[in-house]
C-alpha cells in the first residue's frame, strides 16, 4: 500500500494556507483605494448601478417563475432549483459588471471640470501600484489637491486662461511623467543615471507638479479670498461701531484714496456743504 503521509501533510499545509488567506480577506482583493472624492463618487455610482441591476434581475426571475407556475403548473423541485440557480448566476455576474473603466490618456481632459478631475484621479489610482512608495505618497497628495482644484474650476468660465493650464497639467504633464517612468524596465529603475535613479527623478517631478497644482488652486482662490476680506471689513464697519471703523482706517492699506467720512457730523451736514 503506498505511503500517503507526505500527501496528507501537503493537503494539511494547503488547507492552513487557504484558511490564512481567507482570514486576510480571501483571494479577491479590493481594488485600488480612492485617492480623491471624484474617483470615489464614480466608484459609488458604479456600485449603485450594479445593485440596481441585481435587484431588477432577481425580481424579474421570480416574477417569471411565478407566472410560469400560474400558467403551466407548479415548479416542483427542479423548477425551484432552476430559479435559485438563475438567481445565483444573476447576482454573480451583475455583481461584477459593469466595472469602473479606467480612462485613457486622451480622455483625461474631456468633459466639465468635475469629470476631468474624476478621470484624472481614476487614472492615477490605476498607475499607483506600479510606482515606488515615495511616488505613491505624492499621488495620494495629488488626489486631495485635484479635489480642491476641481472646486475652484467650477466657479470660472471655460475660456479662462487657467483652464488651459489645468488641462495641460492633468492631461499632459502628469500622465506623461508617469508613462515615461513605466517605460523603464523594473530592474533599471533603481540604477543611478546622470546623478539620480529613475525612482528619485519620478518623485522629484511629481513633487514639482504637485506644487504647480497647488499654485494654480491658490491663484484661482485669490479672488474669493479678496471678496471675503472686503465683506468682512464691511461687516466690521456695519455692525462693529465707531471703534471698528477706526481700526479699519488704521489697518487699511495706503492706496492713495481716502476712506469716506462716516462720522455723525459729516452725515448731518447739508448736502450742498458736503458737495463743496
Amino acid at each position: 500500500m503506498p505511503d500517503t503521509t507526505r500527501e496528507s501533510d501537503r493537503i494539511l499545509r494547503e488547507a492552513k494556507t487557504s484558511l490564512a488567506v481567507q482570514r486576510d480577506g480571501g483571494t479577491h482583493r479590493p481594488g485600488p483605494r480612492s485617492i480623491g472624492k471624484g474617483s470615489a463618487e464614480l466608484k459609488m455610482k458604479s456600485l449603485l448601478k450594479r445593485v440596481r441591476n441585481i435587484a431588477m434581475a432577481v425580481v424579474a426571475i421570480w416574477i417569471g417563475a411565478g407566472i410560469f407556475s400560474a400558467v403551466v403548473g407548479p415548479l416542483l423541485f427542479w423548477g425551484l432549483m432552476a430559479t435559485l440557480l438563475a438567481t445565483v448566476v444573476a447576482v454573480g455576474v451583475l455583481g461584477i459588471f459593469p466595472k469602473v473603466k479606467v480612462p485613457k490618456r486622451a480622455e483625461l481632459t474631456l468633459g466639465n471640470p468635475a469629470q476631468m478631475v474624476a478621470r484624472a484621479e481614476l487614472w492615477l489610482e490605476a498607475q499607483r501600484p506600479a510606482l515606488p512608495p515615495p511616488a505613491q505618497g505624492i499621488v495620494d497628495q495629488l488626489g486631495v489637491q485635484l479635489d480642491a482644484l476641481g472646486l475652484q474650476l467650477r466657479t470660472i468660465d471655460a475660456a479662462h486662461p487657467a483652464m488651459g493650464e489645468v488641462r495641460e497639467l492633468v492631461g499632459e504633464y502628469i500622465p506623461e511623467t508617469i508613462d515615461n517612468y513605466r517605460k523603464i524596465p523594473a530592474h533599471l529603475r533603481k540604477e543611478e543615471h546622470a546623478g539620480k535613479t529613475a525612482d528619485e527623478r519620478l518623485s522629484d517631478s511629481l513633487s514639482k507638479l504637485s506644487g504647480e497644482v497647488d499654485r494654480v488652486t491658490r491663484r484661482l482662490a485669490e479672488g474669493a479670498l479678496d471678496d471675503l476680506a472686503i465683506k468682512s471689513r464691511y461687516l466690521e464697519y456695519r455692525y462693529g461701531g465707531a471703534e471698528a471703523l477706526e481700526d479699519m482706517r488704521e489697518t487699511a492699506p495706503d492706496t492713495g484714496v481716502p476712506l469716506p467720512d462716516f462720522s455723525p457730523d459729516f452725515a448731518a451736514a447739508p448736502k450742498s456743504k458736503q458737495e463743496r
